[in-house]
This record gives structure tokens, C-alpha cells and sequence, in this order.
């Protein structure tokens, strides 16, 4: 039965989307199919940051330490990358320039400028190591890259490396850090005209096949996105102002997470220019610092992994600060347990009803759009992804076939909008494999559809651990064991843990007359792969791992077996 917020949020976005409403919808077509549109949305992102850099010029956008810049600033900036790029660097429409850095001022310049110059930014995981770096470099071979002194470290050590390496101070402020970039003059420099269809973004991903592919993005699919997002906001606004709440003052949100993750560039880095919101940037994440600038900065919406607000939640010190500016504690990238969900609307919730609970489902292909759960829905379905994000999402639950499942039966998850990716590059089967011929995209979750239009994740088909919203190939971290030369057999797979939902576990069996134990084996693994992917626990099994009848390793007991030592262990 529809919930009487379900209704009113429904309603609400009629009149958004309908005729004559402020994001009217249009249509596109893709996979022969007509797919809807919000027509309002500027056709690219170079229009979309020059559009809302005017209109919010003079508000406050990033805030970094005692760095404060406004909209008009940092636009600048980003037109000075962008000429420098085309005018220096010899950048053309469709390069690959890589950005190796933590979050800063300078990586939102950089990000920017390479798209108004019209490259594909290709946005690489900062918690790489030189091995996985060079790997995603080499993939979709950058021109260029981008790295603060850290990365740029890294990436030294890799002796094949192709690309032109610059390198970015960026604990600097933003106009130290460009300056090298930018010297000269580059007024005279003209930029590219970019279409909705020129290729903006690589992000990557890991799964099943247990390597990293880059999953590219055209700048319609990520400005229609971030307007998906926008209809959810003004939505709720609609919703708080009916309600006698009309939100006062600019908006504003802490980044949390890292850039290079979906959920930190779509919904909350490019959603902020529309919003005209301040961005406060926090290079580390670190729950009593984050409670400090809520306090001191006003800050208006909270999201993050699900850890980041149960670390809130629980911290000894919360009491110290005033978190009642907050309206929503947003989560994505994995589940929170049905505890976490309530406790928050109990404790940090207010008589005016902020500081609610929220959850978002999406991924990296799909630019972030999926569903959400809301506030007292949330509470009623804890264990629910929600509804399909209005008014761009087409969700299904399918089978194998691609066929669709009735109602409360299990299929994949599948997301069909105009926001999704264009293809992992250079690897059409891959593309091929995860889009229905009429063009949903399988998500690799298996879940239902219950008669509310409520979809709930039960298990993954693809062999992925999500720690904390970090997705981890299995086949990854076991090819990396498989390196060493005293490892026979692996097996990867994920652990339940109280802080980040799961982690990587594994299991191996040596070859005759090796001997190592789990500390060297981690260690060898650090040296090799990003921390965040070596096992928590390592078992050394003295007999071969069992197998199917296929002959290939028996995952199935094996994480059955292990998954209850850990839990016996743990208790």
C-alpha cells in the first residue's frame, strides 16, 4: 500500500516534470527505444558550469581549510586549465587526461577544465598502487595525467608508463597549485565546441572478470544524471515548503568521499552548481571533524558511505556539537543494517523532522541513478533500496533471458534511463554482456520488486565485496595472490564486519615444500594492490581447496566453512 509521502512525493513530481513545470520532460532515443529526457538540462557539462558559475558567481562553492572560493573563482580557474590544455598540452576533443589525486580545489579545477577543453577526464583511484595504476592508464591510454606529489610517486615507478606525468601541489592553495600549468598567456586561446554526445568521463570499475574497466560516460548521460538528481531535490523542497519548512540560506554539504567514486562527482561535486551549494571539502575522513564543520559550517544535507553516519551516530563526543542544520543522513554504496537506520532517526532527528534517514542505490554505469528511500519510508522498509528515482529511471527485475519476473519473484536488477554509460572501453563483450537488447543495463544485483514498487537486494551474481562502498573484485585480489610463488590455490571472498558491512577474506593452499604465513602473504599483498583489497584474514588451508565437479574451486563451501570460523571467532 503507497504510503502517504509515496503519494505526495508523486504528486509533487508531476507538477515538476509536467507541462509548463520547471523540468518539463522531453525524450531521446537510445537502444530504438524513446527514453525520457528533462529537457531544461544544457547540453553538456562545459555549458552546465558556465550556465550555473554565473548564476551563483559570487556565493561560496568549495571550502578547503582556510581556502574559500566562490563559484566565479573556481570557473576562472577551470578556463585557464582548459586553455592551457588545448593551447600547451596539444589536448583534442576525446584525449584521455587522468587526475591521480586526492580531493582538493585543484582536482575540481583540473576536472573541469579537461571537459571544457574537451577531453574525457578519466578519473583514477587514489588509493592505487603503481601495478593497478599502470594497468588503468595503459587500458584506455591516457595522454596525460594529473597527480599530486604522492600519486606522482607512484606513478615513477612504473617504467613502461606512456603518459606525460604533471604534477600538482595541491595542498597549495588553488591559484599556487595551477600556476606552473597556467604561466603565459592563454587569453587568445579558443576552446572547443562539446556536444551532448562527445565522450566526458571514465570511471572505473571493478568486476566479475576481476580487472578494472573503464566505464565511459557521454556528457548527456552525466548532465542528465545530475537533473534526475535535481528533480529529487527540488522535490523534497516542494514537500518542506507545503510543510511550512522552506529551507533558508545556501545550501551545503561536506565531500567525503573521494572523487574518483561516482556518488562524490555526480551527486554531490556536479549536482552542487546547479543547487548553487558550498562544497567543504575534508581531505580525510574523520567523524569528529566532520561533526565540527557541520557546526561551524551550517551544513544543510549529509552523505557518505553508511560507516561515515554511524560513526556520527556513535561518536562520544556528538554531543559537543549541533548537527540540527542537517535535513537528511544520505548513505549509498552498500546497505545499512536496520539498527543503524532507526537509531538515527531516533537520535539525530528533530521535532521538524531533519536529520532523517536516507539511503541511495546506483553505480557507476548508470552515473549514479537508481532509487532511493526516504525519511519515514525508510523507516517502514529498512531493508529497502526504494522506488526507482523519479523521472528519468525505467527499473526491472529480469531473468537470465532478460525477461521479466513477477512481483515478488527474484531476477536481476536492471536499470534502463538516458543517464547510463556508453561502454567500457575497448571492450565490447564486456559492453555487449551487460545491456539487454533493448537496453537495460544488468547491474549484477539480485533482488525484488515488492508490491509497492519497493526494491529490496538479496545477494550479488558477481563475484564483488563492497567494503564500506569500495567495491572489490575477488578475482582480483586472488590473481594477486596467485603472484606469489609459494601460493597453489586461492580463494577471495567477503567476511561480515560490524564497520564496513564486509571485508575481503581468503583462504590458500601452498605448493609442496612452501612455507608462509598470513602476515607475509598481507605484506606481499600491500606491496601489489590498494590496501583497502588485502584479505583482513588470511587461513592457510593444508590440503587442497575442494572443487566442483567442473574441477573449478568450491567458493561456495569454502565461504560457508570460513564465514563461520570468522563469526565464531568474532563472537
Amino acid at each position: 500500500m503507497r504510503t502517504e509521502l509515496d503519494r505526495r512525493m508523486d504528486a509533487t513530481m508531476a507538477a515538476l516534470t509536467g507541462e509548463g513545470g520547471m523540468l518539463a520532460l522531453g525524450s531521446a532515443e537510445r537502444f530504438g527505444v524513446s527514453l525520457p529526457t528533462i529537457a531544461a538540462a544544457p547540453p553538456s557539462l562545459p555549458a552546465y558550469f558556465a550556465h550555473y558559475c554565473a548564476q551563483h558567481a559570487e556565493a561560496t562553492f568549495l571550502v578547503a581549510g582556510e581556502e574559500r572560493l566562490t563559484f566565479a573563482e573556481v570557473f576562472a580557474a577551470a578556463q585557464q586549465v582548459a586553455r592551457a590544455l588545448v593551447g600547451t598540452h596539444g589536448i583534442a576533443i576525446g584525449d584521455r587526461v587522468g587526475i591521480a589525486m586526492r580531493n582538493s580545489p585543484s582536482w575540481i579545477a583540473l576536472y573541469m577544465g579537461i571537459l571544457m577543453a574537451g577531453g574525457i577526464a578519466t578519473l583514477l583511484n587514489g588509493w592505487w598502487q603503481s601495478e593497478e595504476l599502470a594497468t588503468a592508464i595503459g587500458e584506455v591510454d591516457c595522454t596525460l595525467v594529473f597527480a599530486d606529489p604522492p600519486r606522482a610517486r607512484r606513478l615513477g615507478e612504473i617504467e613502461s608508463l606512456k603518459a606525460a606525468v604533471v604534477v600538482i601541489d595541491n595542498a597549495q592553495s588553488l591559484a599556487a597549485a595551477l600556476a606552473p600549468l597556467v604561466a603565459g598567456d592563454l587569453n587568445a586561446i579558443e576552446l572547443p565546441s562539446v556536444g551532448p554526445l562527445d565522450r566526458a568521463t571514465i570511471l572505473f570499475t571493478s568486476g566479475s572478470t576481476g580487472q578494472s574497466k573503464g566505464a565511459l560516460a557521454d556528457h548527456r548521460g552525466i548532465v542528465q544524471a545530475i537533473f534526475n538528481y535535481l528533480a529529487q531535490a527540488m522535490m523534497m523542497v516542494g514537500l518542506a515548503t507545503q510543510d511550512g519548512n522552506l529551507p533558508e540560506g545556501q545550501p551545503s554539504t561536506l565531500l567525503t568521499v573521494p572523487l574518483f567514486h561516482v556518488t562524490a562527482e555526480v551527486p554531490v561535486f556536479l549536482q552542487s552548481f546547479a543547487m548553487g551549494r558550498k562544497l567543504v571539502l575534508m581531505p580525510k575522513w574523520d567523524a569528529e571533524e566532520a561533526m565540527r564543520l557541520i557546526e561551524a559550517e551550517g551544513i544543510t544535507y549529509f552523505v557518505g558511505v553508511p560507516l561515515m553516519s554511524f560513526e556520527i551516530l556513535t561518536h562520544p563526543h556528538r554531543a559537543k556539537y549541533d548537527l540540527s542544520t542537517v535535513t537528511d543522513f544520505a548513505a549509498g554504496g552498500a546497505p545499512r543494517p536496520e539498527e543503524h537506520v532507526r537509531r538515527i532517526e531516533s537520535e539525530l532527528g528533530t521535532p521538524e523532522g531533519k536529520g532523517a534517514p536516507l539511503i541511495g542505490y546506483g553505480l557507476t554505469e548508470t552515473n549514479g541513478v537508481g532509487t532511493g528511500n526516504w525519511r519515514s519510508n525508510y523507516l517502514a522498509k529498512p531493508n529497502s533500496a526504494g522506488r526507482p528515482s523519479a523521472p528519468l529511471v525505467d527499473l526491472a527485475i529480469l531473468d537470465d533471458d532478460g525477461r521479466p519476473v513477477p512481483t515478488g519473484e527474484r531476477g536481476e536488477v536492471c536499470l534502463r534511463t538516458i543517464c547510463n554509460f556508453v561502454e567500457y572501453w575497448n571492450r565490447p563483450d564486456a559492453t555487449a554482456a551487460a545491456y539487454t537488447a533493448d537496453g537495460y543495463f544488468r547491474t549484477g544485483d539480485i533482488g525484488y520488486l515488492d508490491d509497492d514498487g519497493y526494491m529490496f537486494i538479496v545477494d550479488r551474481k558477481k563475484d564483488i565485496i563492497i567494503r564500506g562502498g569500495e567495491n572489490i573484485s575477488c578475482l582480483e585480489v586472488e590473481a594477486a595472490l596467485y603472484e606469489h610463488p609459494a601460493v597453489a590455490e586461492a580463494a577471495v571472498f567477503g567476511l561480515a564486519d560490524e564497520r564496513f558491512g564486509e571485508v575481503p577474506g581468503a583462504v590458500v593452499h601452498l605448493r609442496d615444500g612452501e612455507a608462509i604465513d598470513e602476515d607475509a602473504l598481507c605484506a606481499f599483498l600491500e606491496a601489489h594492490i590498494a590496501a583497502f583489497k588485502v584479505p583482513r584474514r588470511i587461513w592457510i588451508s593444508a590440503v587442497p581447496l575442494p572443487r566442483l565437479g567442473t574441477e573449478k574451486i568450491d567458493k561456495v563451501s569454502l565461504k560457508n566453512t570460513y564465514r563461520a570460523l570468522a563469526a565464531r571467532a568474532a563472537a
